[in-house]
């Protein structure tokens, strides 16, 4: 009798140590610095997972996005789809895996070109199927996504905002990729709205099998609709783990100050104060040691010295030197 063993399956997205630099001219005789927008992130996706990006504005979010999409090369380390490296694919192979759903449905649409153009351009640019399946193929996805057959002829600017958006999810959608990545999907529509476009992308998560990568500043929003949660910071993750995880106890004090930085309905709360400061590192000269120290309020000497190295702490991974028992026992 044989045994039978079964290799473990990769995950749906893996990224290994990721770098991207950029060099950035400070003035007309001076020589260029280098920027770096992504410094060693390792993340993996899980097929059906939903993983969430947070992070202030400039922190290598939007680099990331780009990378994992193909449209910037990275400066060393891999991305892998299905444990395959994307440069083994081209930038069409790896559009028929990976599809954006972007920020603004106002400026993501041709405003020239009729619904049903949008959506089928997909097909038509990576001849998917028979061109006489196509309409039917798309108005199927139309109904999936929650738009009536009739706005087939329309133009956006017939369209609500919401209404927009379902279009955009609907183009993403219609080659059925492995993953979306979701770049602040709703940040642009009305609160009202919101709501709807995000129970429609968690339904069609589950009736599609897709898996999503969520950058989003809403907190909220990230944690109704991911499982996994990713905090960066300067280029680098400094805090991984489960949804339910990180919002119940953070590890890391960023994490921290951004929980801590959400508003609340109550009465009388005002406006909370995140203890984080006024001003943001200058990326181009990140501070010494952890680039967080100057404003972290648990600092100690040693972050100003030295990089906190990855720590797992209760399934969690973080970067920083209060969870680092080993050198605070030195």
């Amino acid at each position: 009798m044989t045994a039978t063993t079964t290799s473990a399956i990769p995950p749906v997205l893996e990224t290994r140590d990721l770098h991207c630099t950029f060099q950035v001219r400070q003035g007309m005789f001076k020589p260029k610095k280098p920027l770096h927008a992504v410094n060693g992130v390792s993340l993996k996706v899980n097929k059906g997972d939903v993983l969430g990006l947070v992070g202030e504005s400039g922190c290598g979010k939007s680099t990331f996005a780009r990378i994992l999409l193909g449209l910037q090369a990275p400066t060393s380390g891999d991305v892998r789809i299905d444990g395959q490296a994307t440069t083994a694919f081209t930038r069409k192979q790896i559009a028929r895996r990976i599809q954006p759903i972007f920020q603004d449905p106002y400026s993501s649409l041709n405003p020239r070109k009729t619904i049903g153009t949008i959506i089928t351009l997909p097909l038509s640019v990576h001849g998917v199927g028979d061109p006489s399946e196509w309409r039917g193929k798309v108005e199927r996805m139309m109904d999936l996504c929650g738009l009536p057959k009739r706005v087939y002829d329309s133009y956006p600017n017939q369209l609500s905002g919401g209404q927009r958006q379902r279009v955009a999810i609907a183009r993403a959608l219609v080659m059925q990729p492995e993953v979306v990545i979701c770049d602040e999907p709703t940040s642009a529509l009305d609160v009202s709205v919101q709501s709807q476009i995000l129970n429609l992308l968690q339904d069609l998560r589950g009736e599609l099998g897709l898996t999503y990568v969520l950058i989003s500043h809403n907190l909220a929003v990230v944690e109704h609709m991911a499982t996994s949660v990713a905090v960066m910071y300067l280029g680098r993750i400094v805090e991984q783990s489960d949804t339910d995880t990180l919002f119940r106890a953070p590890k890391h004090p960023y994490t921290e100050a951004l929980l801590a930085s959400v508003l609340t309905p109550e009465p009388g709360k005002g406006v909370p104060d995140a203890q984080l400061g006024a001003t943001f590192p200058n990326p181009i000269n990140p501070p010494s040691g952890c680039t967080f120290h100057t404003r972290c309020p648990k600092v100690m000497d040693v972050c100003r010295q030295v990089a906190p190295r990855p720590l797992s702490v209760d399934g969690s991974s973080v970067e920083c030197h209060l969870h680092d028992a080993q050198r605070n026992a030195a």
